[in-house]
């Protein structure tokens, strides 16, 4: 019975466990460390604090609501209608002036509307298309320089 193997030794504690111990606290208050001096040096933005300049004032600016416009869709089959509302952005001084133009610049909407297919207005770019292209017509009407942006408040395909 020689044979039977001796007892094995019990396993080292502490040796490599706590050298791995120290050497996570020490690279873990090197990290601590990094980040708050990228923080404090400014590397880092602070996220709290505002990042930018003080906003300045408004542009002098008004808007000058026109009708809502319905117009049937020209289709096969079965009859759509547009429901459209928008509002133009002006400078404050020459409020008076589109407002008196109004009734041409809903006459022009009107006409360039009833001329659109039900199948342009599905398109994914239409809106941006047909805002782009009603807004030059409406600076044409009003003259350059007056009508800054045509906003859409109601754009609905039924």
């Amino acid at each position: 019975m020689a044979d039977i193997a001796a007892p094995q030794d019990p396993p080292k504690s502490g040796k490599k466990g706590g050298k791995a111990l120290i050497l996570g606290v020490f690279l873990a208050i090197l990290a601590g460390g990094g980040s708050f001096y990228a923080a404090w040096s400014g590397l880092i933005p602070d996220f709290r604090a505002p990042s930018h300049a003080p906003v300045g004032d408004l542009p002098d600016i008004a808007f000058v609501p026109l009708d809502p416009i319905i117009v049937s869709l020209p289709g096969k089959g079965q009859v759509r209608h547009l429901r459209f509302a928008a509002q133009m952005e002006v400078e404050s001084a020459y409020r008076t002036e589109v407002e008196h133009l109004r009734p041409r610049v809903l006459d022009l909407m009107n006409g360039y509307l009833r001329a659109i297919t039900a199948a342009e207005l599905e398109e994914q770019a239409a809106l941006i298309r047909l805002r782009a292209q009603m807004l030059r017509r409406i600076q044409i009407v009003t003259g350059e320089g007056r009508v800054r942006d045509l906003l859409i408040t109601e754009f609905v395909i039924n």
